[in-house]
């Protein structure tokens, strides 16, 4: 079972390590010729897997292995780079920011489903559109779907330019510190509070500063576990409805393991228990990890899918993105974040 699962995943895993390796390549050729990595490794192979899907559609020999890297790896890496951060990063910024987390994703949500709604979208499908802005993107929407018995046509259409925006926002964000004159703490909080994905807060974290990394990560992290709250809250209101798809729920879905994992080792690392030389080994793993799941991420971002989803859905979700990012900027102001 394991050699047959580990000869499926050979080819995909395979692809997306020469895709980052082909990344980290190009920074290296970024660093000698002007100095600094303008592009992060991270980003090269967003951009790189991108551009080979929009060129290329893998088949099935591949699929596994590009699930398993974008996937199973991905959550490795997360997972390890708990190692590396202290709690007290949290702390520092103060402990008003968990409670306003859980405000900006009750209103980020409540914000975007107005939206969409007032566009014309379906309910279950503005609902959809609303977690996935809100919480954690692709993953929110996966989990919301089944408790609220979404067609798998608006799953489809909601996952589909997600992962697209959610790109485009690792690739823009960054060019709001220069704009808005954020600091390195306020910008981390920023990514965490509107970036879709973890690792996509890697990506757009990383070439910015480790502070805003490390802060960026744990908020992203915070607001994913909002997650919870919002299942069960939306199963409750759904078994009470009469809609024609029986809703269903399953815990595993709201606190996945490597969450628990990240958040073990960042106690086990605020606590002193993990060493520093322990760490230096393990933040490289992490990153390696991190670049071959970018890779797979950009492979499952296929540009032509614009033409095929709806206007509506579309300026949708682009509304509620700039509502999130519009809250975000306020809790920043409003904490006093430095």
């Amino acid at each position: 079972m394991i050699r047959t699962r580990i000869a499926q995943s050979a080819p995909g895993t395979a692809l997306c390590a020469g895709i980052a390796l082909a990344a980290m390549g190009l920074q290296w050729v970024e660093e000698h010729w002007t100095g600094r990595p303008w592009l992060e490794a991270l980003v090269i192979a967003i951009l790189l897997g991108t551009l080979v899907r929009t060129l290329w559609t893998p088949d099935r020999r591949w699929t596994p292995g590009i699930g398993f890297s974008a996937r199973t790896l991905l959550e490795i890496a997360v997972m390890l780079l708990g190692a590396s951060i202290s709690f007290q990063a949290v702390l520092d910024a103060g402990l008003g920011l968990i409670l306003g987390i859980a405000i900006v994703v009750a209103l980020a949500i409540g914000a975007s489903y107005g939206l969409g709604r007032w566009l014309g979208l379906p309910k279950r499908m503005a609902m959809l559109v609303a977690c996935g802005n809100s919480i954690c993107g692709n993953s929110a929407i996966a989990a919301v779907a089944p408790v609220i018995g979404a067609k798998p046509e608006d799953v489809a259409s909601s996952i589909a330019f997600t992962a697209i925006l959610g790109v485009i926002v690792v690739l823009t964000l960054p060019l709001l510190v220069p704009l808005l004159g954020l600091s390195m703490t306020q910008y981390g909080v920023l990514a965490g509070l509107t970036v879709y994905a973890v690792p996509q807060v890697l990506a757009a974290t990383v070439p910015v500063s480790l502070v805003s990394t490390q802060l960026g990560t744990l908020v992203k992290l915070v607001r994913v576990l909002m997650l919870g709250p919002v299942v069960i809250g939306l199963s409750l209101v759904a078994r009470r409805g009469t809609g024609s798809a029986k809703p269903t729920f399953a815990w595993s879905r709201l606190v996945p393991w490597f969450i628990v994992g990240f958040l073990s080792f960042a106690l086990l690392r605020s606590l002193g228990l993990i060493p520093d030389v322990i760490v230096r080994m393990i933040v490289p793993v992490a990153t390696l990890l991190t670049v071959i799941a970018m890779a797979a991420l950009g492979l499952g971002v296929d540009l032509r899918v614009l033409s095929r989803v709806g206007a509506r859905v579309t300026l949708a979700v682009t509304l509620s993105l700039l509502v999130l990012v519009a809250i975000s900027l306020g809790l920043i102001r409003l904490l006093g974040v430095a």
